[in-house]
Formats: C-alpha cells, sequence, structure tokens
C-alpha cells in the first residue's frame, strides 16, 4: 500500500462584513476544491499548506492554530491520499493563479461555496470551517 500526504487550506477573507471563501477549480480532474499539494522532504503541515497557497493562488494568508481537519481516501488501486487542511486568512484581494494547476478561482460565501465544491470529501471541510467561522 502506497501512502501519500498533502496539506492545504480553507482560504477565507472578510468582505464588507461577509466571510468569502476561496474555491479553485483544479486542471487535474477539474474540480472545485481548495489548495493543496504534497508535502515535500522536511516541510511541516503548516509549511506545505503555506508553500501550496503561495504557490497556487499568489496569497499570503495566516494560518488559524483552531482548525486542522483531514480527509483520507484512496485515488487509486493500492494507495492511500491523507490530505491536512488548515483554514487561513488572508487580507490580499487579488489571486494570482498558478496556471499550470489552477484553471479558475472564485470568492464565495459560505452556501454559495458549499454548492459548488465538487468533492462531500471537501464539502465536509468546508462545513466544518463555516461552523468554526460563523457559527
Amino acid at each position: 500500500m502506497k501512502y501519500e500526504k498533502s496539506c492545504g487550506a480553507v482560504v477565507f477573507r472578510q468582505n464588507e462584513g461577509q466571510v468569502e471563501y476561496l474555491l479553485i477549480r483544479h486542471v487535474n480532474g477539474g474540480h472545485w476544491a481548495f489548495p493543496k499539494g504534497h508535502v515535500e522532504k522536511g516541510e511541516t503541515e503548516a509549511q506545505t499548506a503555506l508553500r501550496e497557497i503561495r504557490e497556487e493562488t499568489g496569497l499570503s494568508v495566516t494560518l488559524r492554530a483552531d482548525f486542522r481537519e483531514t480527509v483520507s481516501y484512496m485515488p487509486g488501486p493500492g494507495i492511500t491520499k491523507e490530505v491536512v487542511y488548515f483554514l487561513a486568512l488572508t487580507e490580499e484581494r487579488s489571486v494570482s493563479r498558478q496556471r499550470e494547476e489552477v484553471s479558475d478561482c472564485r470568492w464565495l460565501p459560505g452556501r454559495q461555496a458549499l454548492e459548488l465544491v465538487t468533492y462531500d470529501n471537501d464539502r465536509r471541510i468546508l462545513q466544518a470551517a463555516v461552523r468554526c467561522l460563523e457559527g
């Protein structure tokens, strides 16, 4: 059994008193989800998440210490993948997407973001983030 680990975050911002969440459309698969990527040798989970967010969106973020959720699934035969998600605040407005990996991105309020997210596992992560931020 092969094991893979990735880290990423649900990125959010405040916009005119409303919380908005960043969803990205991944080139590989075309699904709507969050910035994430493989842990590189010597990196902590948080370092991986920060690097991947910066690479895929160009955003600087601050990770919240009170949120850490995981998803496990099998992307192929004999492969188990774990993805660790954080909650990340940005003050920046402009996303500079990494065109090789991100085909589109959108800032959306919670309800609309939940409708757009492709996979149930990611929807569960977003629901946890919304509960954490909005009660």
